[in-house]
């Protein structure tokens, strides 16, 4: 006979749902997998082969076919082990096969016949239960991860004979350990508070500025200056994620192998090496596709320090993510899709020395290696970068002069503010598939009745007939200001103040 079940197979964060179908004949005994399976799961019919023989359940003797439907659809991994295993031994009579063709089976099995934990199940049941199916059997170390998605009946088994059990087979029930996940290690919210921050103003203000909007953000100054202090503040401006995108954020983290103890609610922090390969990035792999930094950043903060040491092909890897939010994989075989509405952070010194501007120390670079040095960031990539500000070293008359760290704006009020914005510009922006100013294209505050007067716009429209800032700056320009008016809590459109301050921000580094 021929008895079915179900599990997922995923490529990127989408998954599509494959019928296991398990066939026994009277023939030459062996065990075949069809389908398009790769290597490791090819390898599949020795693992349940030895997991069923130490647990009690062997299979038959005979010819063994299972088919994996599509049958064109790649498939990878060890996932659909125990769907394998239930779906031969439900042809073999152990189990009814009515009880398992709409269930969803999870998990790979170890050769002692115990269930290990999975990378990638909270997807994978989210894409199934997209599909309509609302029944699942995971691993036990599964379980914190597989109960995050509502409105589906999930069982966790320990074993390939408890989930036989469950399905109605007539077997004793034998304890045996779990196999679990790593303790997922809480992450600090950030590294410090804003308070910490001396000194640079602007620079402060601007990553309010950043947060409220969600507006990606460019620092250049010499080493000291504090620019990976304040990249590492802007998390604890951030409010927390919203339910949609905690759920998406933590299935990236499942995707990504990370332990999970429950949702994502705080933005995420990723700050990669700049030896960092363009796979490393945004993701990548030649059969299995895995989330990058940019994705795992999703809906949080991706900071890159000493930009200009990436590779330019590297880095030119986030153009298309930054205009689209969406980071699209292209392979011979399949495409695949994760999230990327992150917040870029570049950090640059001006020059390979870092010493050119300042005022104690000569810079021993020539004109042409700091041309090269600055040019590895390219003029489409920095284009799509909102506030690019020049950070300078704090003096100890500036430091004097900000006082201590009670009289400086604290991350609570920071964020109090920010979150005031966002509010305003929800409010906006309802009835709109935009969340933040920094979504929204360009052409809708040039229309309608969000269009400005002449006489507001009246700087950027010169620097723009001028030819020093793009039509995508002029745009990018226009959003920062709707957000600086949120901040000071106007309801009405931005002032020429407001355009003049986020023109500033833009152009602070060229200054």
């Amino acid at each position: 006979m021929v008895a079915r079940t179900l599990s997922v197979a995923l490529l990127g964060m989408t998954g599509a749902v494959v019928e296991v179908e398990a066939h026994i004949a009277s023939a030459i005994p062996g065990f075949q997998i069809i389908g398009l399976p790769d290597t490791a799961l090819s390898d599949a019919k020795d693992r349940v082969k030895a997991a069923a023989a130490n647990d009690g359940c062997a299979l038959p003797a005979k010819k063994i076919v299972v088919n994996l439907s599509p049958a064109s659809l790649p498939k990878h991994g060890s996932a659909f082990d125990l769907a394998i295993a239930v779906a031969v031994l439900a042809a073999d009579g152990g189990v009814s096969a009515e009880n398992i063709a709409t269930v969803v089976h999870l998990g790979e099995l170890s050769l002692d016949g115990r269930v290990r934990p999975m990378s990638g199940v909270l997807p994978a049941i989210v894409a199934a239960r997209q599909a309509g199916y609302t029944r699942f059997v995971v691993p036990r170390g599964n379980e914190d991860e597989a109960r995050l998605v509502p409105g589906v009946e999930v069982v966790t088994v320990r074993s390939l004979r408890d989930a036989l059990i469950h399905h109605g087979a007539e077997l004793e029930p034998v304890p045996v350990e779990p196999l679990l996940q790593p303790v997922a290690v809480p992450l600090a919210e950030s590294a410090g508070d804003l308070a910490d921050v001396a000194g640079n103003p602007d620079a402060v203000e601007s990553l309010v500025v950043a947060a409220a909007g969600g507006h990606h953000l460019f620092l250049l100054g010499p080493p000291g200056a504090g620019k990976t202090m304040l990249a590492q503040r802007l998390p604890g401006l951030l409010p927390d994620l919203d339910p949609e995108q905690a759920l998406m954020a933590t299935s990236v983290s499942s995707l990504a192998g990370r332990p999970l103890s429950g949702l994502v609610v705080r933005p995420p922090w990723e700050s990669p090496h700049h030896t960092s390969s363009a796979a490393a990035l945004v993701g990548g792999g030649s059969k299995l596709i895995r989330p990058g930094a940019a994705a795992r950043a999703a809906f949080g903060v991706l900071f890159l320090d000493e930009a200009p040491e990436f590779p330019s092909s590297v880095l030119d890897t986030l153009r298309q993510p930054l205009e689209s939010g969406t980071i699209t994989i292209h392979r011979a075989n399949a495409i695949a899709h994760f999230p990327g509405r992150f917040q870029l952070v570049m950090a640059a010194n001006p020059c390979p020395c870092g010493q050119f501007g300042t005022s104690d120390i000569a810079c021993t670079c020539t004109p042409m290696a700091r041309r090269r040095y600055l040019a590895r960031l390219s003029g489409p990539l920095l284009d799509r970068v909102d506030l690019q500000l020049r950070v300078n070293r704090v003096t100890t008359a500036e430091m004097r002069l900000t006082g201590d760290t009670t009289e400086r704006p604290s991350t609570a009020v920071a964020r109090a503010r920010v979150e005031n914005a966002r509010a305003v510009a929800r409010h906006r922006l309802t009835g709109t598939p935009w969340k933040t100013n920094a979504e929204v294209p360009g052409a809708w505050f040039r229309s309608g009745a969000r269009r400005l007067p002449p006489a507001t716009v009246a700087s950027i429209d010169r620097a723009l007939e001028r030819g020093s800032l793009t039509m995508r700056g002029y745009d990018r320009v226009l959003r920062v200001a709707w957000t600086i008016a949120d901040l000071d809590g106007a309801d009405a459109a931005p002032t020429a103040d407001h355009i003049g301050w986020a023109l500033y921000l833009r152009r602070s580094v060229a200054a």
